[in-house]
Formats: structure tokens, sequence, C-alpha cells
């Protein structure tokens, strides 16, 4: 019932950070795109410009392999003039450059295999260059934008050149008036499409049980320094499709700032109050509710407790029933994470209506092992480190601390962290773009936060 109740009281309307993320300008150069060249398949004709860039994927890698298969039709009527039959397109050179409280600057170079007349080819030097920033739109999602595109184009090579073994360069006002750079700047604009789609994924729903889900929400848009790209999020925890009111942090969490010198192309950060959340939403969720069997009986137990004898006519096992008097509590200090969990278990024997004869009140303190797998943070207890047993009630008289530990301590230490990592084991999606994974992971663990910096990697699919 009190779980129940707890859902229908509105979630904490106050929005702040918990974690975030900073994109090193590594992480914006990842792979950087080597030179591709289309030809045609039939009659001479390529792709439009628009089908080469489509293929781009999310911020971080805008502009890279992926652009490289889709050439097969391109009719040289949207770019160029009908005077002109484009041969191949050849991507030269393409970076992404880091403007600090500004946003990206994108550049494209691209040579375009051009026939002006049957018996000679030249080719053409087409450059781009576009302003990127990041906006909020009114979903909440996160946006990029692009402004202030302008093209260049010069002829760099033709058939004549070549036969003379000459390297020449010179401007071509003629061919430049034939490039629409409307239309260029159009198809600009189209390839951030998929990379915008690709950032919608962000905020999507992550199962961790199957009544129990994250998400990841922006707060803001992104801050654009030397450093890198850094973005805030909060985390948002449903149970049963309602999100859950989450205690609220004592400290506002602050991303911690990068290390001008990282070599990782991204470091993602967590807040201890991360953790507590996510322990108190499996909670809510019921999934840390335990049934522990013991090797224990009530026969076993009279030899212990004598009273137990006037209550049971028959020898039945002894079962645990652990719930939570309080919320699980995560401790973060330099080097180690730890678990703080207030539990009180009832003894009874195995019946239908599990009769409980006594309560004991649990604190645990248990190491955590914190490390990431694909996209999901691994989390499971080392092991317990202290605990304290104290009794709460008692239809079989008074029982000391110290019967209680010998009775039931060995039980709990074994099956109390395996049964949270039995809950824990399939591990808690990480924020992430689709089509993303992280390699080469560390895990850092400080002082109220937890640094986890790594690499990307891109799951290139099969066309």
């Amino acid at each position: 019932l009190s779980i129940l109740l707890s859902l229908l009281v509105p979630a904490h309307t106050t929005r702040s950070p918990d974690c975030g993320g900073v994109l090193t300008p590594s992480g914006l150069s990842y792979c950087k795109s080597r030179p591709c060249i289309f030809h045609s398949q039939q009659g001479g004709e390529v792709a439009a410009f628009s089908s080469l860039v489509m293929k781009y994927q999310m911020v971080t890698r805008i502009l890279h392999h992926d652009l490289m298969p889709l050439i097969s039709s391109f009719s040289p009527s949207p770019f160029y003039s009908h005077r002109n039959q484009i041969d191949s397109v050849t991507v030269a050179e393409l970076t992404l450059t880091l403007i600090p409280d500004t946003g990206l600057r994108l550049s494209i170079d691209v040579d375009l295999g051009v026939t002006p007349a049957p018996s000679s080819t030249k080719v053409m030097r087409l450059s781009i260059v576009s302003d990127l920033h990041v906006e909020m739109n009114p979903e909440g999602n996160l946006e990029i934008v692009a402004s202030a595109c302008k093209t260049n184009v010069e002829e760099t090579q033709s058939t004549e050149e070549v036969e003379r073994s000459t390297s020449h360069k010179s401007s071509s006002s003629s061919s430049e008036k034939e490039i629409n750079v409307d239309k260029i700047c159009l198809e600009v604009t189209k390839l951030l499409l998929l990379p915008n789609e690709r950032l919608m994924s962000l905020s999507a729903q992550f199962p961790i049980t199957p009544s129990c889900q994250v998400q990841y929400l922006p707060l803001a848009v992104p801050m654009f320094s030397e450093q890198g790209i850094s973005i805030s999020l909060q985390t948002v925890f449903q149970v049963v499709g309602m999100a859950i009111p989450l205690p609220v942090s004592p400290v506002p969490f602050r991303m911690p700032e990068p290390a001008s010198s990282s070599p990782s192309h991204l470091t993602l950060a967590f807040s201890e109050h991360f953790y507590s959340s996510l322990f108190f939403a499996l909670e809510m969720a019921g999934a840390f509710n335990m049934t522990i069997p013991t090797p224990l009986t009530t026969a076993t137990l009279t030899q212990k407790i004598t009273q137990m004898g006037s209550l049971f006519q028959e020898d039945l096992p002894v079962m645990l029933q652990a719930v939570f008097r309080s919320s699980p509590r995560v401790v973060l200090e330099e080097g180690k994470a730890a678990l703080k969990l207030f539990l009180t278990i009832h003894v009874g024997a195995e019946t239908p209506a599990f009769q409980s004869f006594l309560s004991t009140n649990v604190d645990v303190t248990a190491g955590l092992l914190l490390s990431v797998a694909d996209t999901r943070m691994m989390i499971s207890a080392a092991g317990i480190e202290e605990i304290e047993l104290s009794l709460a009630t008692s239809d079989v008289g008074p029982v000391p601390a110290a019967l209680l530990e010998e009775l039931f301590l060995p039980t709990i230490r074994e099956k109390v962290p395996a049964q949270m990592n039995a809950v824990l084991s399939e591990g808690v999606f990480l924020p992430h773009i689709s089509s993303f994974t992280y390699t080469d992971v560390s895990v850092m663990i400080h002082k109220d936060y937890v640094l986890v910096p790594c690499n990307l990697k891109l799951q290139v699919r099969p066309e």
C-alpha cells in the first residue's frame, strides 16, 4: 500500500542534473573521414548530393564513412547546369571543428569529376562551410541546426593539364555561377536529419526490470568550450509506467571540469544521488523484496529458543522475508563505493500464510563493484563489510543479539548480496545514442561522484 500511495504523489517538479557527459575534441574527430570516391553506374550520372550526405551518423561522427555508400543516380540539374555531366564525386576532406561558446563548424571539400564535353574531363573542388549549433525543441529533445552556409567552387585539374603533366589550380567563376548554392546548403540541412533522429534516442526509456524503467532527459542545450561539449541530464525512473518521486539531493550536482588533455572520446559523470535514486526506484518496484530459505527448522530453533515449542506442533522449514524499512543509500568515497541497506527481516515458518514469529532490524554495508559492458553499467555487491542485527519484535520472548547473529547471520551474509546481484545482473543502461557503444572504458570513483572515461564505437549496419 505504501508503494502504491507513493506512486500517486506527483514527482518533484524541480529539475536538477544528477548525471551528464562531456564529448571531448578527441570524440568529435573520432574516425576522421577518409577520401571516398563514388562513380556512376549508369549513363555517367551519380546520385544527388543529398544521397551522398544523408548517411551520416550522430553529432560525434557527423559526416564519416557511413555517408560513403549511396550514390547511384546523380542528376546534375539540382546543382549544376545541363551543359556539364558529373561522372564522379570524391569526398576529399571532411572536418568538424569545435567553436567555443558557439557550436560547431562543418567543412566539406568535394571533388566533382565533370565532363563539359565528350573529349574532356575536369575536376572541380566544391567547398562547403556551415556553422552548427544545438537547440532544444518543444518536445524537450536536442536538435542540431545549420546556419551561415557558404560554398566555393574552383577548378583543380583538367585532361589537358594531365596530358601536359602540369599542376594548375585556377579559379572558375563561370563554373561557380553554375552551382546552385541555395540547393547545396539545403542539402547540408537535410544532412542533419539522421543525426537529429539519433539525438532523440538519447531520451528513450530503457528497462531495468520488467516493471522499472530509466530515462535520461537533457536539461538545457549543451555548453561548448575548449574542453569539449558538456551536457547535463536528469534521470527519471518509472515504476509500472509512472514517474516516481525521488529523494531530494542534498547537494546540487555539477559536472566536473574535464581534463583538457583527456584522450578519451567521452567522459560520463554520475552523482552519488544518481545511484541512491536507482536503488530507491528498485526498492519502490519491489525488486529487492526477498524470501530467503534457511537451513533451520522450527524444531532446531526450539533447541535455542524454548518458547518456539508452543507455537508449532510439527517441524517446518524456517524462512526469512526481507523488506526495506528505509531507503537504501549509496556512499561514494575516493576509490570506493558502498551500499547501505536498512532492512527488516521477518523470521517465520514456511506455511501458505508465512507465519512470522520474530523480526529483526538489519543494517548492512556492502561494497559495490562498478564496471561498464557495451552501454550498460554493471553493478554488483562485492560482499557485506559491516552488519548489525537487533531484535525488532518477537512472539517467542527476548532473543539476545548474539543468538540472532549465530542463527541468521550466515544466511544473511550469503543470500542478501546474491539476490540483489540477481536483480542487477542485466546492468543499467547508460545515457547513449542509438548505434553507439562504449569501449576502452574505465570507472573512476571519487567522493560524491563517478567518472566514466570511454571511447565511442559506431555499430555499422550493413546496407
